[in-house]
């Protein structure tokens, strides 16, 4: 069982607004095609079982023949269709959107939603989709997070104030604008970053209320968070102060019999082989699941899954940004969240 957490731990549901069928891309491997009408029925369904926040990503491409939703028009949606949720963009690509218009943008879906928005800022590493759609896109990764915050600190100083204000940056400025009506959250929605660049981390330390990583492991998430750590220490703040979440795939069965079923109807959904590893576990070969998913995602049992969670909330996670291996099923959420959520919440 888990251990006494001075803080509540908060789950995160990921919707599949992108289809990828198979083994061999474990984001929605069990999703054969993408419905809109589906992937929106199953965010609405997450917010029922009692899932904290609500994600989609944000890409042009991709997935199965690249079809996508896009991302800030599926969260309107998903905005006005729930009511209490969270709502935030994984990834929020900076390019995708000029910064002062992205902020009028994350203002106003704050107001709609009745203050439920959460700014997950990031400067995207998709060079290929923006370029075909002509986007901008610096090939130095510290120029993309530079220019990455100073939009932040653009809709910061937007948020701020009713008033117009005027804003010279090295990147981007505004002249006499206002962004009223401000965001319902004040001081202003929760700004999170992602991932272990030190310019990033460094933001983060001056700006977050939130950091998040992709699916890395035990190992390298605790030299993740240690990193982060020192960056706060650095500014003089504590990392207790802000939400520190992990996002990845998870799969989840009453049983392994079960869970092989599940990995073996997604193989069944596309004519490509999968992997010797993969390949052995589900003949029966073997009973040890494979390494490429077990290293970094969460599989199991719910005593599996509680133990392995457990592992990362010991190693100083408070938040879980979950992607479910058999969406757009509803079975493993509901089974998490009445078997395992429970073990974590006060």
């Amino acid at each position: 069982m888990p251990t006494h957490n001075p803080h509540p731990i908060h789950f995160g549901f990921c919707l599949p607004i992108f289809a990828a069928p198979g083994v061999h891309h474990f984001r929605t491997p069990n999703y054969p095609r993408l419905d809109a009408a589906t992937t929106l029925t199953t965010g609405q369904r997450a917010e029922e079982l009692g899932f904290d926040d609500l994600w989609v990503a944000d890409h042009l491409m991709l997935g199965q023949e690249n079809a996508i939703l896009e991302g800030w028009t599926t969260l309107a949606a998903l905005a006005g269709s729930t009511s209490r949720a969270g709502l935030g963009i994984i990834h929020q690509a900076h390019f995708f959107r000029q910064p002062a218009l992205a902020a009028k943008m994350m203002a106003t879906l704050d107001q709609i939603s009745g203050g439920r928005f959460i700014f997950f800022a990031d400067p995207a590493f998709g060079k290929a989709e923006h370029l075909a759609y002509q986007l901008p896109y610096p090939e130095d990764a510290s120029e993309r997070i530079a220019r990455t915050v100073e939009g932040v600190e653009l809709a910061l100083a937007l948020w701020d104030s009713a008033e117009p204000i005027t804003f010279d940056g090295q990147f981007y400025g505004v002249k006499n604008a206002t962004c009223t009506p401000l965001p319902l959250q004040q001081p202003h929605p929760p700004v999170w970053f992602g991932e272990a660049h030190p310019d990033t981390l460094a933001a983060c330390a001056r700006l977050g209320q939130g950091w998040n990583s992709v699916p890395v492991g035990l190992a390298e998430m605790k030299t993740r968070l240690a990193a982060l750590s020192a960056a706060f220490s650095a500014v003089g703040r504590d990392l207790s102060e802000i939400t520190r979440s992990y996002e990845t795939q998870i799969l989840i069965a009453p049983d392994r019999a079960s869970l092989r079923r599940q990995l073996q109807a997604m193989a069944d959904l596309t004519p490509e082989a999968p992997a010797a590893e993969m390949a052995a576990y589900l003949s029966g070969a073997t009973e040890t699941l494979p390494q490429s998913l077990t290293k970094s995602y969460i599989l199991g049992t719910p005593d599996e899954v509680t133990r392995q969670m457990q592992a990362y909330v010991d190693a100083g996670v408070n938040h879980f940004m979950l992607w479910f291996m058999d969406a757009p099923d509803d079975a493993g959420m509901e089974l998490f969240m009445r078997e395992v959520a429970p073990r974590f919440k006060p």
